[in-house]
């Protein structure tokens, strides 16, 4: 595969990114790729590959010691590991939050949210408070906050991978349905390789430290995605191969 320098029309590029940590570490080594708008691009990898460390990059959380990132970082919305919700505000509260962040007017705040929460399929749980939902329900709470705004950009740090084998399938869906609707460019980071195929228009496969793009796979299946995709042929072909990659990444 190409190491060339991410197209200058992606909303999200990676040009030779390298992270050394100041202990020495190497965490990223010359990565290299885009994302532009309607496509979702997911990145599987070992532990400690620097799978979460590139969203770090892109988000400005962490900056990088070698090589550019470009992204509009006042268009990205960013959906953690855990839900990450304030326990004392409730769902609309807390879907307001970033939208109060940016200092728009109570209207303007109670608009967006309320479509955002209608989006996630919310609505009627707007007074309730985190400790009152599920695991699901507090991620669809997540995903209504990082959408109020509507960024061009959306970074998800595995983001269903804490949650039950049915509610992770449904939330597939979901953020799929999602994708289709606001047309966004995706990063995505999973361990699950299955995920990775059903949510994707491309998979890349990172080494072991230092993490570097290994192997890439374009995704040949249309929009929408029908829960029984995943047990196609062609689908567990594609798996197969990516996992056979991800093998050859921890050697």
């Amino acid at each position: 595969m190409s190491d060339a320098p991410a197209s200058s029309s992606a909303l999200l590029s990676f040009n030779n990114v390298s992270m050394t940590f100041d202990d020495g570490t190497k965490a990223l080594d010359n990565v290299s790729f885009g994302i532009n708008a309607g496509e979702f691009v997911t990145v599987v990898g070992p532990s400690g590959c620097g799978k979460s460390t590139l969203l770090r990059i892109a988000s400005n959380l962490e900056a990088s010691t070698g090589g550019t990132c470009s992204i509009d970082r006042n268009s990205i919305g960013y959906v953690f590991q855990d839900a990450t919700l304030m326990p004392w505000r409730t769902v609309v509260r807390n879907v307001e939050l970033i939208a109060e962040l940016h200092k728009l007017s109570k209207t303007e705040r109670q608009q967006l949210s309320a479509e955002a929460i209608e989006l996630v399929g919310l609505s009627g749980f707007e007074d309730k408070y985190p400790r009152q939902l599920s695991g699901g329900m507090r991620m669809r709470a997540s995903l209504a906050r990082s959408l109020v705004m509507k960024p061009k950009v959306f970074l998800f740090d595995e983001p269903f991978g804490a949650l039950d084998e049915i509610t992770r399938e449904r939330l597939n869906d979901e953020l799929l349905r999602l994708f289709q609707h606001e047309g966004f460019a995706g990063l995505f980071i999973t361990h699950s390789i299955t995920e990775a195929v059903y949510m994707s228009t491309k998979v890349l496969v990172m080494s072991a430290r230092p993490g570097k793009i290994i192997a890439e796979f374009d995704v040949p299946f249309s929009y929408p995605r029908n829960h029984d995709l995943r047990y196609e042929p062609e689908f567990g072909e594609l798996c197969g191969k990516i996992s056979h990659a991800l093998r050859g990444a921890h050697e």
